[in-house]
């Protein structure tokens, strides 16, 4: 499953948790918790928390459909 989450936000770039969820076919917390391996890598960035990123608007609020992840390798 972690190289389906690299396939899908490779190709993507960013995509929120709910979709990546839907994707996987696992609830949000279980695809956060991959998302964290991707994250130790350095390879994924949540939107909101990513230094990489400067079109993040801050703004997120913490649900499933407005947690982004991007894809930063």
């Amino acid at each position: 499953m972690l190289s389906d989450i690299r396939s899908y936000l490779s190709e993507r770039g960013r995509a929120p948790l709910s979709d990546i969820a839907v994707r996987l076919g696992v609830s949000p917390d279980t695809a956060r918790g991959m998302l964290q391996h991707w994250m130790r890598e350095g390879k994924v960035c949540r939107l909101a928390d990513c230094k990489a990123c400067s079109r993040g608007c801050g703004d997120c609020a913490e649900s499933a459909a407005n947690e982004i992840y991007e894809w930063v390798a």
